[in-house]
């Protein structure tokens, strides 16, 4: 057994089902617990928006807070702090003679990047990854990560029969706290506003909500009620605590179980399991490619004609397009973080191809507000919709108009959302100069 062992919580902010945790807890006899909140996520980055946008961050805080209670309850501490993870780890390796340094696998380029500097740079410490955030470790796969299949069907037709493990019971029992360290946590950013999501951050939100859900029978009706624009009972909305990692994939898996083997099995249980599989897909899918998950030409090399137009990106970023369905989902979205699988279908169609912009931005937009980002599901479903990444059919071009009368057939969630009011694409053309009204 090791002496001393830090564990970086990153995607994994829970204690249930945290396998890397556990493994962290057993090989030691002192645990140093640690969360780095970046600077940089405050920024705008180089597509304008910022990574943590005001919703994103409040569900965050709540989460991390709630994980440094659990801790407590264990007489363990989470040190907070305010820095990127690479200098921090460093520092504290360095100064309290850490042997063995612990985290859950992340899929993000960037966090590989760092994480791989890392092991390269301190040969004496042994930097140790356990996969927690998705359904199968990666041995699991009945192929090899090259070899992912190219379209989620292919995937699906592959994995949805394999075993899930189950979910691991969070520990009662942890390694002492590093004696002689400041457990005071650095001082965070504030929320600038109130935030008005549905959605409360934590590992005890989460698995209340898990347990709620399920003791209703909503799971029943979910294929047919998934791509309502409204209503909370309408789909699972596990997503927020699984983007977070305050419950795991596993757990929902095991729960879905549970439900269809004490209630009713079908065909909307059944696809509960089919959109876990495609959150699946996306992490693997994320992992493969790397860095092209970020490309314009996407996975598959495809030149899409694009441009950047400030003015319509600000229109479509505020909801004052043309398009009244698209102008009630991007107010949502500015209001409450979050937005129905059909509604970002429609936005994201909008951006690509009635206004011409560059996917990235829109997914950099979405990366800012969405209180239940995911780097694979964003950006893996932005190319998916541009038509550059693994949907087979090369793009996905919505009639917005169609859409509205399928969806939204008597105004409802339009006049909800005040998108009714709608605004010329451009006021002025390619040279800036005036559109003038004819």
């Amino acid at each position: 057994m090791q002496g001393k062992t830090l564990f970086l919580f990153t995607n994994d902010l829970r204690l249930s089902d945290n396998r890397a945790f556990l493994a962290a807890a057993r090989s030691c006899q002192h645990l140093l617990c640690l969360y780095c909140v970046d600077p940089a996520w405050f920024r705008p980055g180089r597509f304008h928006a910022r990574v943590m946008g005001e919703h994103r961050w409040s569900f965050l805080l709540d989460s991390i807070h709630c994980l440094a209670r659990q801790l407590e309850q264990r007489q363990q501490k989470l040190l907070i702090r305010l820095q990127s993870p690479a200098p921090a780890i460093e520092q504290l390796v360095s100064a309290h003679g850490i042997a063995t340094v612990y985290r859950s696998q992340n899929i993000g380029y960037a966090e590989i990047e760092y994480w791989q500097n890392l092991c390269q740079r301190h040969k004496g410490v042994a930097f140790r990854e356990v996969s927690t955030f998705t359904l199968f470790d990666q041995a699991e796969l009945p192929f090899a990560l090259n070899e992912l299949p190219t379209t989620f069907s292919q995937f699906r037709r592959k994995a949805e029969h394999l075993a899930i493990t189950a979910p691991a019971t969070a520990p009662d029992i942890i390694p002492r706290p590093i004696a002689g360290l400041n457990y005071s946590p650095d001082r965070l950013p504030a929320p600038t506003r109130t935030p008005t999501s549905a959605f409360k951050g934590g590992a005890i939100a989460g698995a209340d909500h898990l347990r709620s859900y399920f003791a209703t029978l909503q799971a029943t009706t979910y294929k047919q009620t998934r791509n309502a624009l409204q209503g909370w009972e309408n789909s699972t909305k596990f997503s927020p605590w699984l983007a977070n990692g305050c419950i795991s994939a596993r757990q929902i898996a095991h729960a879905l179980s549970h439900y269809e083997a004490m209630i009713q099995a079908n065909e909307s249980t059944y696809w509960i399991l089919f959109e876990l599989l495609w959150r699946e897909y996306f992490q693997w899918y994320a992992l493969k490619h790397g860095t092209r998950l970020f490309a314009s030409r996407g996975i598959q090399d495809k030149c899409r004609l694009s441009c950047y137009y400030p003015e319509r990106y600000q229109k479509w970023c505020a909801g004052h397009t043309p398009w009244p369905i698209v102008n009630a989902c991007m107010k949502e979205l500015a209001t409450t973080g979050y937005l129905s699988n059909r509604g970002r279908q429609l936005v994201a169609s909008c951006f690509v191809h009635e206004l011409g912009m560059d996917w990235r931005y829109g997914a950099a937009w979405f990366e800012q507000q969405l209180v239940d980002y995911d780097v694979a599901n964003n950006w893996g479903n932005w190319q998916y919709l541009a038509g550059v990444g693994a949907d087979p059919r090369g793009c996905r071009h919505f009639d917005l108009d169609k859409q509205t009368r399928q969806y939204d057939p008597n105004g409802d969630y339009i006049r909800r959302w005040n998108g009714d009011k709608t605004y010329p694409l451009d006021s002025v053309d390619a040279a800036d100069w005036p559109i003038m009204p004819h």
